[in-house]
């Protein structure tokens, strides 16, 4: 889920949409230079920087830590969120353990009320199902949450969440996926069931870069829907390392205005 709290403009969308479009179209034209690396080196794939999780597990006995800071600009307030830590370890061939760190919240910006602290703690698993014929891929994802945060900032409830994140191999340079995902937050005391739907183009680059463009929508039982157009780009700095950058801007009245964040990520062998 993103977004939460409601915005107002900044800057106008078109300039947004028009900017997150350029960089994707700017990058798509860039020519193809490749990157040599062992066949054998198992390569690292992220759950960030795009809002669809990735459709393959961490691979068995394999240790992936993903982290990042996040801007977010809501009614002219300014939020950083961070470490957006997020534990993944490989327990079968196409089974993994996943634990979302508490992130910190801290205002950044004078208007509004201030926030500051951590957030709630999750807990889950993910399932593989493919690859199947036709490159495609599907994951399930089933988490709880557990109102271990601050008081302003923690929901105060147990709120479970299922995601099913897909993907399908174009051609060699060309992907498509998204997400379908049920979250049930806790709001006012009650669960607000949301559900959400995204879906992406992703752009090979060159061997270790890529680029895509996405949309993502949540719509929730009570209250607005919150959808943005999201622009990102991850850069492989070796097999099992890398570093992304995203920026997005709201499409709905309730969607934060826009965000932007940066990450990096790793994948451990801990057993062989």
């Amino acid at each position: 889920m993103f977004g939460r709290r409601r915005a107002r403009k900044l800057f106008s969308f078109q300039d947004c949409l028009a900017l997150t479009f350029y960089l994707f179209v700017l990058l798509g034209t860039i020519g193809l230079r490749g990157q040599t690396t062992g066949d054998s080196e198992p390569t690292i794939s992220t759950d960030r920087p795009s809002v669809a999780n990735s459709s393959v597990v961490v691979p068995k006995g394999d240790f992936q830590v993903e982290n990042g800071l996040l801007v977010t600009n809501t009614q002219g307030q300014y939020v950083l969120d961070l470490p957006e830590t997020n534990l993944r370890f490989g327990l079968l061939d196409k089974t993994e353990l996943r634990l979302a760190v508490p992130d910190y919240f801290e205002t950044l910006s004078m208007s509004g009320p201030a926030i500051s602290g951590f957030g709630d703690i999750a807990i889950g698993f993910k399932q593989q199902f493919g690859p199947t014929r036709g490159n495609f891929n599907l994951s399930s994802i089933l988490f709880l949450s557990f109102p271990s945060g601050a008081k302003t900032i923690s929901s105060h409830g147990y709120d479970p969440g299922l995601q099913l994140p897909w993907s399908r191999q174009l051609s060699e340079n060309w992907a498509a996926g998204g997400q379908a995902a049920f979250y049930w937050p806790t709001e006012a005391g009650k669960h607000d069931f949301t559900g959400e739907t995204t879906f992406f183009v992703d752009r090979q680059l060159t061997k270790p870069w890529d680029a895509f463009l996405e949309y993502a929508g949540d719509f929730p039982h009570r209250g607005g829907s919150r959808q943005i157009v999201h622009f990102g780009s991850s850069y492989k700095l070796a097999p099992r390392h890398q570093v992304d950058f995203q920026i997005a801007a709201g499409l709905s009245h309730a969607a934060p205005h826009m965000f932007v964040g940066v990450g990096y990520s790793f994948l451990l062998r801990v057993a062989k």
